[in-house]
């Protein structure tokens, strides 16, 4: 057990140390984590004896969760959803043409056997969140025409259809079936889990936001049973749990829930480790002394897939939504094998399922060239066809909440001698970026406006940056940009629960906030929020 941890701290430091290598050479740093697998692994210098599949899979199956539905949690939907018609037509029907086009490849040009060929195309159709999202935040590729988000929303959700494709493959492979039988099977992978998906998350959001935890902690592990289950309930149903638990990701990363920063945090702890992990065990997993078997074949499908199949299935889609060609050619070279790919060769290897080919193998080298070689090229052609945008922000597309500062405050006292007594708001100089955001007179919240007159006994609130008062009221600040889903809103169409807005700055002016407010590009909201909803109930917002 000693040893197992050991190796276990050893690899972690290793393959944090690979992300520096990373950045000099340009490779994505999660072809390091599968290239010291390897060298860990049977036929490496140290040989961990390690092939159990079985296991293999169950432990991909889990971290597959938790990537994926982080990847729904942190994706900016105001931002992508201007491209998801076109993003989910590439995560659906492009997978399908790419697994067709792959599969007659193998067994018109290949000889492999029919259902063999249409097997590794529905392994090898749909592109690695993982690797597309290292590639994007890494190198900051800002892209034109809301590229990023079309390719993040893209490699986000393409994994639960080429999940079904090799579900029904695999179930060709070792039963007879029906027409009846693969649409069921559809049917019920399609259904369930955006059934299962769009329940879980309408309640997970209500319980996520009307409830407020007294320990800290207990919302990241709430959210963990929450992932967990939107992918474990509709399985128990045939149905696709992994189009439930990125349908939650997405519904609740885009909600207004509590301690948002504070998940993002968690989760991107749990799922940078469970990607170590991941690309490390497929390392592990593999033999390179078998790879020469497989080599011909793995790199004539590599190079059909990356230069014929998948530019076929993009062009098709986005010729359809009439997309710049400089677009389309960038998409195209964009699907970016990866740790999915070789997770479902996992999950075939352990099938009683028999094939003629070693699958894993030929899946695992071309996963080794798509990270390698697409990975490093990506930024490269992303300039010289000119798709580069320095007006964009690349990690507009993923929302860490950043943009959400909490804001930190003190609750000033005016006593009766105080020189602020009978002075209008107006009249006094602050600090520095300090303001007067609120005046507490009598357990009653007051807006505060340039010509209110401050009394005695007042306690007014004074901001900064983050911190909570005694009464559990929180403020945070937001500002606005062209994807935000309040611009051109106005104040008496917004509702946040538990919360309240109470001031907006707008360029140097400050604007009391009332139901005739338009909300504008560039605005910056302060927002009240309490675990109690009752505070909020007694504020008063000044429409005078």
């Amino acid at each position: 057990m000693n040893t197992i941890l050991l190796v276990g701290a050893i690899v972690i430091i290793i393959c944090i140390l690979c992300s520096k290598l990373s950045d000099k050479f340009g490779i994505p740093v999660l072809f390091f984590f599968i290239l010291l697998g390897t060298i860990f692994g049977s036929d490496g210098i140290f040989k961990i004896p390690f092939e159990d599949f079985q296991f293999a899979e169950d432990i991909c199956s889990v971290a597959l969760i938790f990537i994926i539905f982080y990847g729904g949690f942190t994706t900016n939907w105001a931002h992508a959803k201007k491209v998801a018609p076109v993003s989910i037509l590439l995560s659906s029907v492009g997978v399908l043409l790419t697994a067709l086009l792959t599969g007659f490849f193998c067994y018109f040009v290949l000889h492999f056997e029919w259902l063999e060929s249409m097997l590794i195309g529905a392994v090898l159709s749909s592109t690695d969140a993982a690797s597309v999202f290292s590639v994007l935040r890494s190198k900051k590729l800002n892209l034109k025409y809301r590229t990023a988000s079309l390719l993040e929303l893209e490699s986000g959700s393409n994994d639960p259809w080429a999940y079904t494709i090799t579900i029904i493959i695999l179930s060709l492979m070792s039963q007879k079936l029906t027409s009846f039988d693969i649409f069921s099977i559809v049917f019920s992978q399609v259904v369930f889990g955006v059934l299962f998906g769009t329940v879980i998350a309408i309640l997970s959001k209500k319980i996520m936001s009307s409830v407020r935890f007294e320990v800290s902690q207990f919302a990241p592990l709430i959210m963990v049973a929450i992932a967990i289950l939107s992918y474990a309930l509709p399985t128990s149903f045939n149905g696709n749990g992994y189009i439930s638990a990125y349908i939650v990701g997405i519904v609740l990363g885009n909600s207004e829930i509590g301690d948002k920063k504070e998940l993002v945090s968690f989760f991107d702890g749990i799922v940078d480790l469970f990607q170590i992990f991941l690309f490390f065990l497929l390392g592990l997993l593999a033999f390179p002394s078998q790879i020469p078997n497989s080599l011909l074949p793995a790199l004539a499908i590599a190079v059909f897939i990356t230069l014929i199949a998948r530019p076929i299935a993009v062009g098709i889609i986005m010729k359809l939504f009439k997309c710049p060609l400089e677009q389309i050619a960038l998409v195209s070279f964009s699907g970016l094998r990866g740790a999915t790919s070789i997770i479902f060769a996992i999950m075939v290897t352990a099938s009683p399922t028999y094939t003629n080919n070693d699958i894993f193998h030929i899946v695992f080298f071309i996963v080794l060239l798509s990270i390698a070689i697409q990975g490093t090229l990506l930024p490269y052609l992303s300039s010289k066809l000119a798709m580069i945008d320095n007006h964009e922000d690349v990690l507009k597309t993923f929302t860490d909440y950043s943009d959400e500062k909490n804001i930190q405050f003190l609750t000033l006292k005016m006593q009766e001698n105080h020189p602020w007594v009978d002075a209008y708001i107006k009249d006094i100089v602050l600090p520095p970026q300090t303001r007067i955001v609120m005046i507490n007179r009598k357990d009653i919240k007051i807006t505060p406006k340039g010509n209110r007159k401050i009394e005695k006994d007042d306690e007014l609130v004074i901001s900064a940056f983050e911190a909570q008062t005694e009464d559990d009221l929180k403020l945070s600040e937001i500002i606005l940009d062209e994807d935000h889903h309040w611009l051109n809103t106005y104040l008496r169409d917004i509702k946040i629960d538990h919360g309240l807005i109470v001031l907006i700055q707008r360029d140097n002016q400050i604007i009391v906030p009332h139901g005739d407010v338009l909300l504008l590009n560039g605005d910056m909201i302060v927002i009240a929020h309490s675990s109690k909803g009752h505070l909020l109930d007694k504020m008063i917002l000044d429409i005078e």
